[in-house]
């Protein structure tokens, strides 16, 4: 696929050209003319704004005890950053390589992050877009472990030939001591001791480094000695090391599930050796091993027991089960079970001192899939309500649709029906991840997320503001018979998975409409009520499309249109039909095809409806002679017409949902002239007496091996988006192929040259026809729900080329005219409250004068765009959007107090053309498409706003408004806030008196460059980060920062150090003052006994 580089398109570029302008009908005025565009180039800018979701397969984390940021490494490379809610961040590593671990400068805004390409990175955090400082690439040896003590510049880094190699974090230079592998374990050992698995300093003693190899050999290295002063032997690998806070034993765990407690004076042999799910046998031999404890944490607390903390170490007994955490407390052990496998996990304490009591208060486990915090201090560990947005994956995302400046009463009344699905049971603490500051951003709009799923569920997020918050999940798979078990799945579906999966939706914000479609050939209704109630009955329509080139070739006038009608209380019996040779009772006896049987069984027990969204009518598609329905392609509803639309590879039906009929249904190629020999006249059906006897039986054989039958979420490797756009299949082939993909309801001329406007639907498909069909509506209130809606269709208006996408319309001045629409009203309230918030259908516009053109139709497909005049349906602009690719998405959106389309291509261009004259204003090689995903789930809105799924996981927003991008800084998080950093430990009077308590060390004297020398030029190359001077500036502070901070910004602190020398002289001027008047007094006492004073 051919890329292109990126580049503004500048204004009018294309004006002139023929490909993307055509001149207007002799007689008929330029538009251009009478319509100013004000929309230009500089209007436009495309960035990433925000990255929300559950970091996408999660391989690292790290914590920072002060800030209280928490921040998750992945195997792709990317960084993702979370402190209070609303507080993410998302940062990646070019390499994309692993991140296998992650440190941060604790309290100092700065984070050191270790990939898998053998590379350590220096992250500056006190920006609100972090930015790399430094980079050291390692040439010869492979990183498997660092360690950075609690305020200290040295930073140890582990090797895979278990050697110890040293980091100045400042400079981000090698320090020329190392520690050799073979000085480390003892001289008589012949064998070499494998890669580094652990480094942590002696909490009590910075001079003592403790050293884990995988072999099982610990040794505790004396630093300025330089050599080993006692060395651990244990016959089974180390997974991990824990201290006990006083520094006087530590833990380790093994791959044999045990745990080995060492005095660090007696490394003959283990203090302690403790199995914690082994099996103790009777006889008193050794407990059977277990699966390898992966980590322990050893905490300590002032006033009870220590906790040890612990993954894996199961028995081997336990095939099948789930990863579990262990906690043991005393005597006490708790395994608590998690729903995925376990990544890493992490103590917090109240102190980040090593040497004081550590006193725990949470556990943040990472999982593969989820991210879980577990109350210490609370009976039973209760887990934290996460209130961060990680579950859009809790099934698969198979849609999305993305809503900017909605009713602002949208997001209080989804919430308030939202807030009643909440579970129960949280730890009544605060989220303990508290860091960091919300964005002072302006937008104040609000926006909505709608992600469809793999299971039938619906979510509703609160997208406002750049953050996300889920506000209400609908279950549609509620409405259905569910399997009791395997064996007993329905013979009729169509999909080998995942038969409730959502394929597309339509909302209408406004009217707080919902109408959904599955997988399975099915189409569900819903209401917005806050009321709570219990349908008898569902309301179900089955609809019969069948292919136009199938069995006959002939058109037939009846048959096809199955609706029914459930009444409470009847029996099955044959709907009555106008072709007795097609039965429309349900046959599925195993000696004929199986015919007019849905795909799901609609529930036939009453269903509790909550308030929130409540079924109105399901519609679902039949078995057509044998051959399982097509999948439904495009779908609309209007709530002012209350009429619904859909369409799939044989036609479209159009269903009055109010009287719950079917209106029409018709093929493709019929739609094309009122004309054509297989015209019918369209009429509303009688509705069925009795309700249809097709029903699933369960015990019939399915054929479910059609690849077109797959769902959405099964991995398919078609990604070559060949849809109609074969120029070798012959035009029987491609008619018989064409489906509807667009809908759109409006106020139009339904004919060329129409005087009069009356609702209508313009109908798109895949081989680029335009269609109009005219709807003829009876008037309000009890005769809409009892006269028929009229029909007609008038034939093709324009053609495209490549498959339509999407239709709009414009007046006369250029405004955009969104379909007509019906207020929300409750439709369980009372009578009188429903006619105060109900209003009429708005009446249609003023007609056009005789001979002039009062709209534009807006049509783009997947390779061009064009605009129309109506009603003289003359074409007076047309732009070749692309001719090597195609377009996925496009959509008419609103920017900056005016109109345009955005388009989404193949090839990763994202472009806005301007309306109606089609002037390309951005054109921008954003994103070669690499997967379904972001093709099914790309989607534009208003004010610049548009996403994708950029993972399975995780939802990418990006805005393509260089407003949006230039108040990005203010909008982002702050992750970084100055907070002081706790007091040290009071070593108390007789530990200071008699040397107890933490030793220091200088480790400037020990590592630095005049007693180590410098390190092999060859071993690591040292790399300038881009976050360049900005980002020095607050690199880090204290400890870490000194050096720094006055080499690079001594200018910018004159101020700060010129009141400093103000406040050294004046303590001086005190000091002098002080010594003076202590003079005097001895002066004064010098010759008196001491029995005088």
């Amino acid at each position: 696929m051919k890329k292109f580089n990126i580049r503004k398109v500048l204004d009018g570029l294309t004006a002139a050209s023929s490909s993307s302008s055509a001149t207007a009908q002799p007689g008929t005025p330029r538009e251009n003319d009478v319509i100013q565009e004000t929309l230009q180039s500089e209007h436009f800018q495309l960035c990433k704004t925000v990255r929300h979701g559950f970091p996408y397969q999660p391989s690292s984390m790290a914590f920072d005890p002060v800030q209280k940021i928490l921040a998750v490494g992945t195997q792709t490379g990317a960084l993702r950053l979370f402190g209070r809610a609303g507080v993410e961040c998302y940062c990646q590593h070019e390499s994309g390589a692993a991140v296998i671990q992650l440190q941060f400068l604790i309290n100092e805004g700065a984070l050191v992050s270790a990939l898998a390409d053998d590379s350590i990175h220096l992250w500056n955090l006190r920006q609100k877009i972090p930015a790399i400082l430094h980079s050291l690439k390692f040439n010869r040896e492979r990183i498997t472990y660092c360690h950075l003590p609690f305020q200290s510049k040295w930073l140890y880094i582990g090797t895979e030939r278990g050697n110890i190699h040293i980091v100045n974090v400042e400079s981000f230079t090698l320090s020329g001591y190392v520690i050799m592998w073979n000085k480390a374990i003892e001289l008589s050992t012949k064998t070499h001791p494998g890669p580094v698995v652990h480094i942590s300093d002696n909490p009590m003693d910075e001079g003592k480094l403790l050293i884990g190899f995988e072999c099982g050999v610990v040794v505790l290295w004396d630093l300025k000695c330089k050599k080993a002063d006692y060395r651990y032997n244990y016959d089974e690998a180390i997974h991990s090391v824990a201290w006990h806070h006083e520094g006087k034993q530590f833990v380790c765990s093994h791959s044999d599930g045990t745990l080995t407690t060492w005095n660090i004076r007696a490394p003959a042999k283990a203090a302690q050796i403790i199995t914690p799910h082994g099996k103790q046998p009777k006889d008193g031999k050794k407990p059977e091993p277990c699966k390898p404890i992966l980590k322990v944490e050893y905490k300590t607390t002032r006033a009870g027991d220590p906790f040890m903390v612990l993954s894996g170490g199961l028995s081997y007994d336990t095939v099948g089960r789930r990863a579990c955490l262990t906690v043991m407390h005393g005597k006490s052990t708790a395994v608590l079970e998690m729903d995925y496998p376990i990544v890493d996990f992490l103590t917090l304490c109240e102190t980040p001192y090593p040497n004081d009591f550590q006193e725990p208060y949470a556990v943040v486990v990472l999982l593969e899939k989820d991210l879980v915090v577990i109350d210490l201090g609370q009976i039973g560990y209760p887990i934290f309500e996460n209130p961060y947005p990680l579950t859009i994956h809790e099934s698969p995302v198979t849609c999305c649709e993305y809503f900017v400046d909605c009713p602002a009463e949208l997001i209080p009344a989804l919430y308030s029906v939202g807030s009643r699905q909440k579970r129960q049971g949280y730890s009544k603490k605060e989220w303990p991840i508290s860091g960091g500051n919300w964005g002072q951003g302006t937008q104040s709009y609000p926006e909505i997320i709608i992600t469809g799923h793999a299971d039938g569920s619906i979510k509703f997020w609160d997208a406002s503001a750049l953050m996300l918050q889920v506000l209400y999940k609908l279950k549609t798979a509620k409405v259905f018979e569910r399997a009791r078990s395997k064996d007993e799945k329905a013979n009729t579906d169509i999909v080998e998975e995942d038969p409730f999966a959502i394929q597309t939706l339509s909302w209408c914000p406004e009217s707080r409409m919902l109408c959904v479609a599955g997988v399975s050939a099915h189409v569900i209704i819903y209401r917005f009520s806050k009321q709570e109630i219990t349908t008898e009955v569902v309301q179900l329509l089955e609809v019969r499309m069948q292919s136009e080139f199938g069995e006959g070739d002939s058109p037939d006038p009846g048959g096809d249109q199955t609706p029914t009608l459930p009444t409470p209380g009847a029996s099955s019996s044959p709907q009555e039909s106008e072709l007795p040779s097609q039965p429309s009772t349900g046959s599925n006896s195993s000696d004929g095809p199986r015919d007019n049987i849905p795909c799901l069984q609609v529930r036939s027990s009453p269903l509790k409806q909550s308030p929130g969204y409540q079924v109105e009518l399901v519609i679902q598609l039949v078995w057509v002679s044998g051959e399982p329905p097509q999948q439904i392609t495009s779908l609309a509803i209007n709530s002012s017409y209350g009429l619904v639309v859909f369409g799939n590879s044989n036609g479209l039906a159009v269903v009055d949902y109010l009287q719950k009929t079917l209106l029409l249904n018709m093929g493709t190629s019929e739609l094309y002239s009122p004309s054509d020999p297989y015209q019918r006249q369209p009429r509303s059906p009688r509705k069925a007496r009795q309700p249809s006897g097709a029903t699933c039986d369960s015990n019939d054989g399915c054929n479910t091996s059609e690849d077109r039958c797959k769902s959405p979420t099964s991995d398919t490797k078609d990604n070559s988006f060949t849809r109609s756009r074969s120029s070798s299949v012959t035009s029987i082939d491609r008619e018989s192929r064409e489906a509807i993909s667009s809908f759109h309801f409006c106020e139009s001329f339904p004919k060329k040259n129409d005087n009069l406007m009356s609702p209508c639907l313009l109908v798109g498909t895949t081989q680029g026809t335009v269609m109009m069909v005219a709807l003829s509506l009876p008037p309000g209130g009890d005769q809409r729900l009892q006269q028929p809606v009229g029909i007609s269709s008038c034939g093709t208006m324009v053609e495209l080329k490549g498959g339509i996408l999407t239709m709009a319309l414009l007046d006369a001045a250029g405004a955009l005219l969104p379909p007509s629409y019906e207020p929300w009203y409750d439709p369980n309230a009372s009578d009188e409250e429903k006619e105060k918030s109900r209003r009429r259908r708005p009446a249609s516009p003023p007609s056009s004068q005789e001979g002039q053109d009062s709209q534009f139709a807006v049509l783009c497909s997947e390779k061009q765009a064009k605009v129309v005049a109506m009603p003289s349906q003359t074409r007076i602009y047309k732009h070749n959007i692309t001719e090597t690719s195609f377009v996925l998405r496009a959509d008419v959106v609103q920017i900056a107090g005016a109109n345009c389309i955005a388009c989404f291509c193949a090839n990763g261009h994202i472009m806005t053309l301007s309306l109606p004259s089609l002037r390309p204003l951005l054109d921008v090689n954003y994103l070669p498409l690499t997967d379904m995903r972001i093709a099914r789930t790309f989607c534009f809105s208003n004010l610049g706003q548009a996403l994708y799924l950029t993972s399975p996981t995780e939802i990418q927003r990006i805005t393509y408004s260089q407003e949006t991008c230039d108040n990005r800084q203010e909008m982002l998080s702050e992750l970084f806030t100055p907070v002081e950093t706790p007091e040290a430990p009071n070593r108390g009077f007789f530990k200071g008196l008699f040397g107890g308590g933490a030793q220091s060390l200088d480790r400037e004297d020990l590592f630095g460059e005049t007693v180590a020398g410098k390190a092999s030029r060859s071993l690591a190359q040292h790399i300038p980060g881009p976050g360049g001077m900005e980002g020095m500036k607050g690199a880090a502070s204290g400890v870490v920062g000194d050096l720094a901070r006055a080499r690079i910004a001594l200018d910018e602190r004159g101020q700060k150090l010129g009141e400093l020398e103000d406040r050294t002289a004046a303590m001086m001027a005190s000091a002098e003052s002080f010594s003076k008047h202590a003079h005097d007094m001895m002066l004064k006492y010098k010759d008196k006994k001491w029995y005088q004073l």
